[in-house]
């Protein structure tokens, strides 16, 4: 029976890897073209990783708290993320069906960290570094939004908690394609802050945020002058935010390229009044 099961694991990591996962997701009414969702992801229980990757958000509040970092609902930078995000969140059942169902929310920190992130379930924290220190426009600040939450829609977190299972393969990979216990995988793989997407992840993230944005009426050529101010920042002490991303180059390239893809998008926002496209 463990012979089967692990043999069941080692086949979905194959099949992951197979040309099923270089076909292109194809849009409704235009938009970007991203790689099939990894089947291995299929391995981790969407909704036991939501649950775990809730409590860890609640840590992580709780920990701002404590240091005195954790930035008020009520005040304005907390607003204007607040804001930007709700505009995206209305285009996201596109990429994910759960998503209407998340109980999205939102931290702000104080810390100079150029950072931000999106946990499975829609659990956003944004660092005032990253606001603070490049100076983001509305435009910018929602393709990082869009890059981040695109992270949580696409599952990339559910995929790498499946592989760090396969590393291990054994008593650990067995309990959970039978339903074990994800908050175990978890804590081996040090957390899911502390999960690294590959390439290819943040590839597909820079195109789904890149579309998030254009469709919330928020102009995606914001992402050629982020790449800019990030490049620039690297200069000095690279960014959280970079640790894993393909170079500022390589994304101000691609961003080139996907722009006939994204600018109708963000033609008809603007032509139907959306509210971001009406707050910029």
């Amino acid at each position: 029976m463990r012979r089967a099961i692990i043999a069941c694991a080692a086949g979905l990591l194959i099949l992951a890897g197979a040309p099923a996962a270089a076909q292109l997701a194809k849009s409704d009414e235009g938009g970007v073209k991203v790689r099939s969702p990894s089947l291995m992801r299929k391995l981790v229980p969407a909704e036991k990783l939501e649950q775990v990757a809730a409590e860890q958000y609640g840590q992580l509040r709780a920990q701002a708290t404590s240091r005195n970092a954790l930035v008020a609902a009520d005040d304005p930078v907390a607003k204007r993320v607040g804001r930007i995000a709700q505009d995206l969140m209305a285009f996201t059942g596109k990429w994910n069906a759960r998503a209407k169902d998340w109980r999205w929310d939102i931290t702000i920190i104080k810390t100079p960290t150029i950072n931000a992130l999106c946990m499975p379930g829609g659990k956003i924290a944004v660092f005032t570094g990253i606001i603070d220190t490049l100076k983001l426009t509305d435009d910018e600040l929602a393709v990082v939004l869009g890059h981040e939450m695109a992270h949580a829609l696409r599952e990339h977190a559910r995929a790498r908690a499946a592989k760090v299972t396969l590393t291990n393969v054994g008593a650990l990979a067995i309990g959970l394609v039978i339903g074990g216990n994800v908050g175990e995988l978890v804590r081996q793989g040090g957390g899911l802050l502390a999960l690294k997407f590959n390439r290819d992840d943040e590839r597909d993230a820079d195109l789904v945020g890149l579309e998030l944005a254009a469709r919330a009426g928020y102009n995606p050529q914001a992402g050629l002058t982020l790449w800019e101010k990030m490049t620039q920042a690297a200069k000095n002490t690279p960014p959280t935010w970079l640790s894993t991303h393909p170079s500022g180059e390589d994304r101000k390239r691609r961003t080139l390229e996907a722009l006939p893809q994204v600018m109708p998008l963000y033609e008809r926002a603007k032509a139907n009044k959306a509210p971001a496209a009406a707050a910029n």
